[in-house]
């Protein structure tokens, strides 16, 4: 079983409040991506959160096991990636990352990303659209260890070179994988909304 695992420990500074409540089809980002990850082989959910955790948590209902709080969150993305991976149980295969300012993906996408994983055994496995890698990444447990031990400047992307040839691709046509919403201006552009909580 896989866990997944939320990003959204972020200042959200560019975007001017907090990425996860910004709206999407009727719901918030974290609620979307929370649905999407919704799966029969992902028992474990984790949402790393840090400088807005407590209007996230007021308005998005999350289990105290899925609220995981990154108190390193100026360190970077690694520092949350590496805060949920000690908090998860040791029987998963592998973790789902899943970034708040990537969040136009479906379950139809996870779903194929995770028989994918279990597929192929390969030790990482990611969407690419149009030739151009994107998220959500699978993770192999195995990799947890040097998760933990990437340099901080270089993060997640260090493991994924250091395992270029255990990398398995999954051509997608959703390109939601390889947008980055981290601005007003990038949502404005994907999903045609202005940038209100």
């Amino acid at each position: 079983m896989l866990a997944a695992v939320i990003l959204s420990a972020g200042a959200s500074e560019r975007m001017g409040s907090p990425k996860a409540l910004l709206p999407y089809q009727g719901r918030c980002f974290l609620e979307h991506l929370l649905e999407v990850t919704t799966h029969p082989k992902i028992s474990t959910r984790r949402v790393v959160l840090g400088p807005h955790a407590e209007p996230i948590s007021a308005a998005v209902a999350l289990s105290p096991e899925e609220r995981v709080i990154n108190t390193e969150w100026r360190s970077g993305q690694l520092s949350s990636i590496q805060t949920a991976i000690r908090t998860l149980p040791k029987s998963t295969d592998g973790l789902l990352l899943c970034l708040i300012d990537h969040p136009l993906i479906t379950a139809a996408l996870v779903d194929q990303l995770v028989q994918h994983f279990y597929l192929t055994r390969s030790k990482l496995v990611l969407p690419t659209f149009r030739g151009k890698r994107g998220h959500p990444v699978i993770f192999a447990a195995e990799l947890y260890a040097e998760l933990l031990k990437a340099p901080p400047e270089k993060g997640a992307r260090a493991v994924v070179w250091n395992h270029a040839d255990d990398v398995a691709e999954l051509a997608t046509d959703e390109q939601g994988c390889v947008l980055n919403l981290n601005d007003a201006e990038a949502l404005r552009r994907a999903t045609g909304s202005a940038a209100e909580c």
